[in-house]
């Protein structure tokens, strides 16, 4: 497919140069794979090292004394309770409790470092400005480059060009010199394995990628099997498995919601949530393996044993770490069960499946 008036990363001559199939993904030319394919992208991230190219995601940085407790306004999260060079998961959430996007935020000492889906990073920027624009300093980045280095290699590759990466635990963030430039590293990722995310000035994108692409154990890596990872990963995509007519409590979140925070609300959707801790919800989202070989993909209508509907496949495909298809949907809490058996219905025909707990892999995130 043809790209042109999309928007480009600062890597994008570098993936045309790396044989990238571009596609469109949230307005930008993204490459969906490499020469090598999926799979052998996959594979390889999960045993050694994938370099992935995630510049079209929005970095937001928020600063001033109110910061913290201006955005707990906006995120059931506890924020305030983030100590310097911690990273944690939130949503942003609206009246009714519906997810507006899911991010990260990196306590960055004298600011906080916010990271947020391609797809959303316009509006969550104008809902920032709107609600907080009076009480924080708020500055859109969305020029910068932000690389994932993802895999069990992928520390050993990185500290050769970034030597104070060595024993930074999982979740957190700090300034670090990569390559001999100032970059924002946090020790993250969405593939389920151990790894990095890099936030890096976009004049310097190219030449830090190609450093760790020279590493032995580094390869570029794309859209395609970033989707494989996350799934097997158990991990939310936004727009398929989260959206804003989601809750946290029924996409299965409710452990980014702290205790004071479940105490005290004082966010969009508290009294929603509160009710839903409580009184549980009416469906509720879970892993699903369906029988055979073949996927069940997103859409895909899922039944009890009498075809009565119980509810949707939200993200489904081929697991390659785990040897077949994999799934995730929302069903009713009657059948949300592990182990209770479903059927996919796949192009008009009932196939047997299972709801199974995730994630499919077994995280390795390095915890020091």
């Amino acid at each position: 497919m043809t790209t042109a008036g999309l928007h480009e990363t600062p890597l994008h001559a570098l993936h045309l140069e790396l044989g990238g199939r571009m596609v469109e993904f949230a307005g930008y030319a993204m490459p969906v794979q490499y020469p090598t394919g999926i799979l052998a992208e996959h594979q390889h991230t999960r045993a050694q090292a994938g370099l992935f190219d995630v510049s079209h995601m929005g970095q937001i940085r928020l600063s001033g004394p109110d910061a913290a407790a201006a955005l707990e306004t906006l995120v059931p999260g506890d924020i305030k309770g983030l100590a310097p060079g911690r990273q944690r998961y939130t949503l942003f959430t609206n009246d009714e409790a519906g997810i507006l996007d899911d991010l990260m935020v990196t306590n960055a000492g004298d600011h906080l470092f916010v990271v947020v889906n391609a797809g959303c990073k316009h509006d969550d920027l104008a809902h920032l400005q709107a609600k907080l624009g009076d009480r924080v300093k708020i500055e859109a980045q969305f020029d910068r480059a932000l690389l994932a280095l993802q895999g069990p290699a992928a520390a050993a590759a990185l500290q050769r060009i970034a030597p104070d990466v060595a024993g930074q635990g999982f979740m957190t963030g700090r300034e670090i010199a990569v390559d001999g430039i100032p970059c924002f590293v946090t020790r993250s990722g969405y593939t389920g394995e151990d790894g990095f995310e890099i936030a890096i000035p976009a004049e310097h994108g190219q030449r830090i990628a190609r450093r760790l692409l020279a590493q032995p154990e580094v390869k570029p890596i794309g859209l395609g099997a970033r989707d494989s990872l996350r799934l097997e990963a158990g991990l939310c995509l936004y727009g398929h498995d989260i959206d804003t007519g989601t809750t946290p409590i029924e996409a299965g979140l409710n452990w980014v919601i702290g205790k004071r925070r479940r105490a005290e609300g004082g966010y969009p959707g508290a009294a929603v949530v509160a009710d839903q801790i409580a009184n549980g919800t009416k469906r509720r989202r879970v892993g699903i393996l369906p029988e055979g070989r073949q996927p069940a993909r997103e859409g895909t209508g899922l039944t009890d044993a009498a075809g009565n509907p119980v509810g949707t496949i939200t993200s489904g495909g081929f697991g390659p770490s785990f040897g077949g298809p994999v799934a995730m949907g929302y069903v009713d809490t009657a059948h949300a069960a592990d182990g209770t058996p479903l059927l996919a219905v796949v192009r008009g025909q009932p196939r047997p499946a299972a709801v199974a707990p995730m994630p499919f892999v077994p995280h390795r995130y390095y915890r020091p």
